[in-house]
């Protein structure tokens, strides 16, 4: 929801899509998994590839900045999620989602950013023994 209110590029229904799918994926080697020579890892490990083929094309080089990183790392992460629900493994989809949205809006926030940088106006203000004051 944090991604949907700030205008990102990847909001709610395309992280739930990418969740959607993977967990889609996750269910087909599942369902192939009693079968002899098969091996439902190989299918996990090809959601993780194609979603940082996905993230890849978000992540934007403009003028020296690199944007879209936490973007990528939130559909990433949602590709995880519908692995882990279809896994079966729903308190640690709950968990982990509560994670997810705990990071996306926590470290967001003012509160956050300006206690950030208090501590560095702090750190750059304490003398060192570099500067001569200290021996």
């Amino acid at each position: 929801m944090e991604r949907q209110r700030s205008k990102k590029s990847a909001g709610i229904r395309t992280n739930t899509l990418v969740a959607i799918g993977a967990c889609m994926y996750v269910l087909i080697s599942v369902s192939l998994s009693s079968h002899d020579g098969t091996d439902p890892s190989r299918i996990i490990g090809q959601i993780v590839t194609g979603i940082g083929f996905l993230g890849a094309g978000v992540i934007i080089h403009h003028k020296g900045s690199v944007q879209g990183l936490t973007t990528a790392a939130t559909v990433w992460c949602s590709a995880a999620l519908g692995s882990l629900a279809g896994l079966g493994l729903f308190w640690e989809t709950l968990i982990c989602t509560v994670a997810i949205w705990f990071v996306n809006t926590a470290f967001k926030t003012d509160w956050f950013l300006l206690r950030h940088e208090r501590e560095e106006d702090e750190e750059e203000e304490t003398p060192s023994a570099e500067d001569g004051f200290l021996e």
